[in-house]
């Protein structure tokens, strides 16, 4: 072997090496903050974007600490809300968790998806905002191709699995402080709506 091929494989090598490296180094990132927050939640899931599927892979996010409201569904299924802002472009965005509190696997998410958006497939599109000062419900948004503007992919949440989830809608007036939140097959919850 040359010296020439031999010094070729070795920086070829090296240059492996410092990726993987590199890749771990990444991986461990973090300190002490995340652990403190791992211990205090050991069965939450990876939450990412809204736009990303409901379980992405990667770091876990911390977990929201205010609580606007907890539902119970069934099948041992609890809905919490932990936020509902308005935004200056007109919309309200809901965010959450969804958590299988039961023994065994959740697949009964077809209820949530609702009538009205069937090209979102399995989703919490059938969810609603309800003014009850202003008389008027407030259906989710959906985009040009028809599909739901909150979360998809919503097949099947394990035992003690939590995902979180999203649904924007409409901004009601600014005059209205709180509406009732309502996804089917869970109980009706009531929540503020900020900003």
């Amino acid at each position: 072997m040359s010296t020439r091929h031999s010094a070729k494989m070795r920086g070829g090598a090296a240059a492996t090496l410092a990726v993987a490296l590199a890749i771990t180094v990444a991986g461990c990132g973090g300190g002490d903050d995340d652990k403190a927050g791992a211990a205090q939640n050991p069965s939450s899931k990876p939450q990412g974007s809204a736009l990303q599927s409901p379980v992405p892979s990667g770091n876990p996010a911390p977990t929201p600490t205010e609580v606007l409201a907890t539902v119970k569904g069934e099948s041992g299924m609890t809905l919490t809300i932990n936020s509902a802002v308005r935004d200056a472009g007109g919309f309200l965005t809901v965010n959450g968790q969804l958590k299988n509190t039961g023994s065994q696997a959740f697949a009964s998410t077809a209820a949530w998806r609702g009538n009205e958006l069937n090209s979102s497939g399995a989703s919490v599109a059938g969810v609603t905002l309800v003014d009850k000062v202003g008389k008027k419900r407030y259906y989710v948004l959906r985009d040009t191709e028809g599909r739901c503007l909150c979360t998809t992919g919503l097949t099947v949440i394990e035992a003690g699995q939590s995902v979180p989830f999203f649904a924007q809608f409409p901004a009601p007036p600014a005059t209205t402080a709180e509406a009732e939140f309502n996804l089917p097959t869970f109980a009706t919850a009531t929540i503020k709506i900020s900003g």
